[in-house]
């Protein structure tokens, strides 16, 4: 079976992407793509581009919705190996029998078509080959896969003479193939500063309408330390945690570092990490959480619902090596609050509750009053917590009691 492989940043996935696809099965050259959203780019380093998680389930939306009768697959491998996301390391890792197969089968491949010998395609634009031979291992790279290469009118590039000079260069003639496909002037580049998401799929606006993404630079005021640290544990979070959870949780993050320029310069770099881990531990099975929390409270945290938040801060010292204690505490008591709370904790439960993806109320009033007074929006919160648990006639945890007599005075 041919199987085309389309590598990129997806930042975000559009019509250009997509013309490339549809190209490459209208050569008849490939029966399956596999689109693969890279983890850690090494073109791209630091904050140029979006974490991975974001571009990984954008790519995911847009394939769904965007290739339902067609055999287009998004693959997570960038996100599960280790080491910068050269091309080389990605095709040895996905052209492992033991991976494709599985992740063919997975994806509802016919088991007969699973089992047959694959040759690769790696699909790209023509003008990747006036300067492949600077990519890392190129030669390795064309002894794994072919390239399917596409031919856009006005793209000037001689793609036979291109041919020549690469196979002059390396000492073999590589398996390089062309298609025509029709021109799309979509950059992500562009699309990112224009905020224009007309050649974007739907499902892609909607994503980045309901994240919030490339509303100016969602990371400034951290350090580059802080967001080289953001980037790497959202992918280990890919580990811990499912879509939507991710997301959250990174929004919390990227809003607590929104939160931390307005009131407090010097709390970016921890409101950042804070809010990205507060909810690390969400999805882990009940007992784990439950011994987590004891080891780290005792018996103060009981309730299932808000045993994550001491589990996450024992799992964000354990497994990512967070040692603040300011840090630790934002975590612990984001779900309950605390009397006397400070103010990296507010910051932390305000983010919780009014990120962008939240949609279970009309939270417009809070997040207007959240960039001008913090402590005002917190009693707009707890007020409703309050109203919450009066009408299930549930019984209040008495730290958040103690919060409650605090902000509420």
């Amino acid at each position: 079976m041919n199987i085309g492989i389309l590598g990129g940043a997806f930042d975000p996935f559009h019509k250009g992407h997509e013309s490339l696809i549809k190209g490459a099965f209208k050569s008849k050259l490939v029966d399956v793509v596999i689109v693969v959203p890279s983890g850690r780019s090494p073109f791209k380093p630091g904050h140029m581009i979006s974490p991975a998680p974001y571009r990984y389930y954008m790519t995911k939306e847009a394939v769904g919705s965007d290739f339902k009768d067609e055999p287009v697959f998004v693959s997570d491998i960038e996100m599960t190996y280790s080491g910068t996301s050269f091309t080389i390391n990605t095709l040895r890792e996905l052209s492992k029998p033991t991976y494709i197969r599985t992740f063919l089968e997975s994806n509802g491949v016919d088991l007969k078509r699973v089992k047959e010998n694959h040759k690769y395609y790696w699909i790209t634009g023509s003008d990747v080959l006036t300067s492949f031979e600077k990519w890392h291992e190129p030669e390795k790279i064309l002894k794994i896969t072919g390239m399917l290469v596409a031919s856009r009118p006005g793209d000037g590039v001689d793609i036979k003479e291109q041919v020549k000079r690469l196979e002059s260069l390396f000492g073999f003639k590589p398996d390089i193939q062309t298609f025509d496909i029709k021109g799309v002037e979509a950059a992500s580049s562009d699309i990112r500063i224009s905020r224009d998401y007309k050649n974007v799929p739907d499902s892609v606006a909607d994503f980045i309408r309901t994240h919030a993404l490339y509303e100016g630079d969602p990371f400034e005021g951290a350090s580059d330390e802080a967001c080289e640290c953001f980037y790497e544990y959202a992918i280990k979070l890919y580990r811990y945690l499912g879509q939507n959870r991710l997301l959250h949780t990174l929004n919390v993050g990227i809003l607590s570092l929104k939160y931390a320029r307005i009131y407090d310069k010097n709390l970016c770099d921890r409101a950042l990490i804070a809010g990205e881990l507060h909810d690390c531990a969400k999805e882990l099975d009940e007992e784990q959480q439950r011994d987590m929390a004891y080891e780290l409270v005792g018996d103060l945290f009981t309730e299932k619902k808000i045993l994550h938040s001491p589990a996450g801060a024992v799992l964000a010292s354990r497994e990512f090596g967070i040692t603040d204690p300011g840090i630790l505490d934002a975590i612990t008591y984001h779900t309950t609050g605390r009397g006397g709370m400070t103010l990296l904790e507010k910051i932390v439960y305000l983010a919780d509750k009014l990120e962008p993806s939240r949609t279970y109320a009309d939270l417009s009033k809070e997040r207007e009053l959240a960039v001008t007074d913090i402590d005002a929006a917190l009693r707009m919160c707890v007020k409703s917590t309050k109203k919450k648990f009066e009408s299930r006639g549930q019984k209040v945890h008495p730290l958040t009691v103690d919060f409650m007599k605090d902000i509420l005075l």
